[in-house]
């Protein structure tokens, strides 16, 4: 008798209800006792000739109903691993195909060929990328012609890296694992950036990144202000997904007047409140950017250089606000969050990348005596693993 696979577990495969794991499936496919497939109504055709090799996707062969359904039972099952089970799990914000603006893609050169692209799920080995349905097609349109330039650039056996952003004024190149030593190397670097409409091109040697090519300063704008984007920064990968995020951190907050927005960045949430906002963050380059866009906006932000894991606010520092903003890295915000659950803020907005630290971080303010409202997942890392979210704390 065939059996059907019933869900997707947290790694992609999919789960039978007798516990069995079959990668490559979708729910609604039929398992026999033999080992074969019969594809079910969420099964349809990858769209990417290089799905399932590549690393970059591991859901291309589902539909949106499924991944949808995939993002919330992330969601609830973390939730659920910490007694949390009475939570609203809004319908998932999915991001739609090429819309990924920034990546990280490594390269490398083997005599007269160079191969770039994501690694192979689970290896070292590089899938040379000859098509994407992730990416911005401004992204994609430079992976061909840096093939030409890293051929130019690196030794026969050499292995470097690509990190790809799409700034205000054009894509912001990173090369990684090169130099640029003479009048040639020079002039194939400034002339690769001028054909190919960077807003700026930099190396990094091993000695950190150094701008060859940057002919107008590079910005980014969040909440309506340029903001100077410092080398391989940190952006949300799309901006539609960092939209939906935004607007449900705005509802979170309500109506708040005075807000601090921690573990801040360059101020993709910062930027988007009213009135007054206190922001910090421990990446010195992060600070200097958000300092000078508040400013040049004319935007009533104090920004303060300060590691949250060495030295989260107080209780007595957080009960100034109406309002708290979170938006930790995968790691959560464990001892800011226990300052958090016994301070009197009305209003907690909290932002993850990561279900299960997230689901530890809101037990404790539960704890505490918050009420988790609700909780809106975000995929946009499409037909990815990866799940972002949202959620609103209410004390």
């Amino acid at each position: 008798m065939s059996v059907e696979i019933i869900r997707l577990a947290a790694r992609g495969e999919g789960a039978t209800a007798d516990g069995r794991f079959l990668p490559l499936t979708a729910p609604g496919d039929l398992v026999s006792a033999d080992g074969a497939i019969t594809l079910g109504p969420h099964h349809v055709t990858p769209s990417c000739r290089h799905f399932p090799t590549c690393g970059g996707c591991q859901l291309q062969h589902v539909d949106d109903a499924a991944y949808a359904d995939f993002l919330v039972e992330r969601v609830a099952g973390a939730l659920g691993a910490q007694g949390i089970a009475t939570t609203e799990i809004r319908a998932p914000h999915i991001s739609p195909p090429r819309s990924r603006r920034r990546a990280s893609l490594r390269v490398e050169r083997r005599g007269g060929s160079v191969q770039i692209g994501f690694n192979q799920e689970g290896s070292h080995r590089i899938v040379d990328m000859r098509e994407c349905h992730i990416l911005r097609p401004e992204l994609f349109a430079l992976v061909q012609p840096l093939r030409a330039l890293m051929l130019k650039l690196m030794s026969p056996r050499g292995n470097g890296g690509v990190r790809l952003s799409l700034a205000d004024r054009g894509p912001d190149v990173l090369l990684e694992g090169v130099s640029a030593e003479g009048l040639e190397a020079t002039e194939a670097l400034t002339g690769f950036a001028s054909a190919h409409g960077l807003s700026r091109l930099s190396i990094d040697d091993g000695y950190g990144p150094m701008t060859v090519w940057e002919p107008e300063p590079v910005t980014i704008t969040l909440g309506g202000v340029a903001v100077p984007l410092p080398h391989d920064a940190f952006l949300q990968a799309a901006e539609d997904g960092e939209a939906a995020l935004v607007a449900a951190m705005r509802e979170a907050v309500g109506g708040a007047t005075i807000v601090a927005d921690l573990f801040a960045g360059l101020g993709t949430f910062a930027l988007a409140l009213p009135g007054r906002v206190y922001a910090a963050e421990g990446a010195r380059d992060a600070v200097l950017a958000l300092k000078a866009a508040a400013g040049a906006g004319q935007r009533q932000l104090f920004v303060e250089h300060r590691d949250l894991f060495r030295r989260p606010l107080t209780t007595a520092e957080l009960n100034r606000f109406e309002a708290v903003v979170l938006d930790p890295p995968r790691a959560g915000a464990r001892d800011q969050v226990e300052q958090l659950a016994t301070a009197t803020v009305p209003r907690i907005a909290y932002v993850s990348c990561n279900p299960a630290t997230f689901a530890r971080d809101a037990k404790t303010l539960i704890d505490g005596g918050y009420r988790l409202s609700w909780v809106q997942p975000v995929g946009q890392f499409r037909w990815s693993i990866h799940v972002e979210l949202a959620a609103a704390f209410e004390r």
